[in-house]
This record gives structure tokens, C-alpha cells and sequence, in this order.
């Protein structure tokens, strides 16, 4: 048991973070929209599909007609890791990072933490929706189960 009395299995929903992205016009639609809960893509507006990491140009019909676009925030893990390393001081362990598939498109995934249950509770094909925190001027989207309460 850990020194706060818990398990070790317990994940913490603040999660500190010295590394922020550096914002800029091409990415502020992410990195921000988590302040008015959006969780926002880049989408082509020729062919519809979502663009991530986002590029300027679509990688599906090569239109450059593309636009930030809100998405559901629902989700399934995809893979995920549970990492037990404290690797910077103040970063928790044990924590989970997990690439996670958008309900809205097949291919449509994002690298990020599975909060708010136990390590042993991340499986595979889990249902997840988007939470965000908020550092500074960035909105980091982090997932959680559907089912939390």
C-alpha cells in the first residue's frame, strides 16, 4: 500500500505536467477547445474524413478544404500501457497511456491517459469519453470509462 493509503492501483485524475505543447494558429482548435468541452479534429470538408496529427492538406482526397470540426469525445481503447516508472519528479506512477480509437471514424485515434479507475480495470475495446485538465493555457484530453459516474 502506498504512503496516501491506497492500493498503488488507483489513478489520479491530476496528473502534473511539465511538458505543454507549444500552441500555435494550426493547432490552438486542440489544445484549446477543451475550455468549452470540445474535443475538436481538423476534418476535410470535400470528403468528410478527420485529419490527425492534423496536416493541411487531407490525406484522403488531397483537398486543402479543411477545417477544425468537433467530435463526439466517445471512444474505445485501442491498445494501452501501464507505465510504472516515475520518469519526472512529481509524475505519479502507476499511470496509464492509451491510444484510443474515435467513434467517428475508423483510423481516427489519439495517444493519451485512461483516469479515473484502477489500472487492473483498462482493458482492450473498452468504452471511453473525453475529460479535460487544464494547464496554463492548454486543455489536455484525457479519457475515462463511459460508465464513470
Amino acid at each position: 500500500m502506498g504512503t496516501d493509503g491506497m492500493s498503488g492501483n488507483e489513478i489520479h485524475a491530476k496528473m502534473p505536467r511539465r511538458n505543454l505543447p507549444a500552441l500555435n494558429e494550426r493547432n490552438k482548435f486542440f489544445w484549446q477547445g477543451g475550455k468549452t468541452g470540445e474535443l475538436n479534429f481538423l476534418q476535410c470538408r470535400g470528403c468528410g474524413y478527420f485529419i490527425h496529427p492534423s496536416a493541411p492538406v487531407c490525406a484522403k482526397c488531397h483537398s486543402r478544404d479543411v477545417s477544425p470540426q468537433e467530435v463526439s469525445g466517445l471512444a474505445k481503447v485501442a491498445t494501452f500501457t501501464i507505465n510504472r516508472q516515475v520518469w519526472e519528479p512529481g509524475l505519479e506512477a502507476p499511470y496509464i497511456v492509451a491510444v484510443v480509437e474515435l467513434k467517428e471514424q475508423e483510423g481516427l485515434r489519439l495517444t493519451t491517459n485512461i483516469v479515473n479507475c484502477t489500472v487492473d480495470d483498462v482493458y482492450i475495446g473498452m468504452d471511453v469519453r473525453v475529460l479535460f485538465e487544464n494547464y496554463e493555457d492548454v486543455w489536455l484530453p484525457l479519457f475515462e470509462p463511459a460508465s464513470y459516474t
